[in-house]
């Protein structure tokens, strides 16, 4: 009987610092799951500036194991991912950053309960080291989105990950222009574990990831999962409705049955006036945001064009 493939993906960008010590890393690895299992790497390479194609590309022939798809540009960090995934050959495929923030050694564990039964195996960052502010930042999200979501997210999760095939063949038949992959194979049900661990500090290179980047992941995340947002609207906009109502009513009840006089408020009819105008303006880019993901989908891009290749054959990915 033929022998199990596992895929070790691996998206980068500008990391060519975190090459050669996430092959080091890696070989223990390699070496324990090659008793039982043929393995591949799988490297996305999102258009870096630096050196780290030339390294891959270096690595590439001389290690037959290791395939790179460069992109002719950088198409984001979730699509890179959903990229890597479509063109994993394994009968599981296992991501993990570059940056070996994320312990390789873990991989093992992944596997283990993948042979166990599990179709999903992910890391939960039950500590990383990171200043607190991003920290909480980090754990609102995650507890907002889920509280947000049609289906529950696990907390604390991040990209660091085994799916089975079949989760690849059912991330096949998406059509998001923006992934948010952590939701979608949640979401898509299967046996599921998290294994905890605690994350390292990022020792070579800066992180990808900027306040505002995360900001935009949140987003996505949100508006993925999730029409709260525009439930939101709909019920303020009633609220506000009622109580304008309410106060008319008020005002000329007042107004004719009792004589009752006000003097002009001025300063009253600003604050409300621009408080109208907060309200319509913030829900109007609510509902922008949905229209504009829906104008994104229909023109049917793709999710990412390759442009250079290291040990693999040309492959369509829409």
């Amino acid at each position: 009987m033929s022998r199990q493939l596992l895929t070790i993906l691996v998206p980068v960008y500008n990391e060519g610092l975190n090459i050669e010590p996430l092959f080091q890393a890696l070989a223990p690895v390699l070496t324990e799951l090659e008793h039982q299992f043929d393995v591949e790497l799988l490297f996305t390479d999102n258009h870096s500036e630096d050196n780290t194609f030339a390294q891959l590309r270096a690595i590439g022939e001389r290690d037959p194991r290791v395939r790179v798809l460069r992109f002719s540009r950088n198409f984001g960090f979730q699509r890179s991912i959903l990229t890597g995934y479509l063109h994993a050959r394994g009968d599981a495929a296992i991501q993990i950053d570059c940056d070996l923030q994320d312990p390789p050694a873990l991989i093992v564990q992944f596997v283990q309960h993948w042979q166990a039964g599990y179709k999903v195996v992910y890391g939960v960052r039950k500590g990383r080291k990171e200043g607190f502010f991003i920290t909480f930042a980090r754990k609102v999200f995650y507890r907002l989105i889920d509280r947000l979501s049609d289906t529950r997210l696990p907390l604390d999760a991040g990209d660091f990950r085994l799916v089975d095939r079949v989760v690849l063949q059912e991330l096949g038949k998406m059509e998001d222009f923006h992934p948010y992959l952590r939701g979608a194979i949640a979401a898509m049900g299967f046996a599921q574990i998290g294994i905890a661990y605690d994350r390292a500090e990022r020792l070579r290179g800066e992180s990808k990831f900027n306040f505002g980047k995360l900001v935009a992941l949140a987003v996505d995340g949100i508006l993925n999962h999730s029409v709260v947002p525009l439930r939101l609207a709909t019920y303020t906009g009633l609220v506000v409705s009622v109580l304008t109502f309410i106060g008319l009513v008020t005002y000329t009840a007042a107004r004719l049955l009792f004589g009752q006089t006000w003097p002009a408020g001025f300063a009253t009819l600003t604050v409300l006036i621009l408080l109208s105008l907060s309200l319509n303006a913030l829900f109007l880019g609510v509902i922008g945001e949905y229209l504009g993901r829906i104008y994104q989908q229909v023109k049917k891009r793709p999710i990412a064009i390759i442009e250079d290749r290291v040990n693999d054959s040309p492959r369509s990915v829409s």
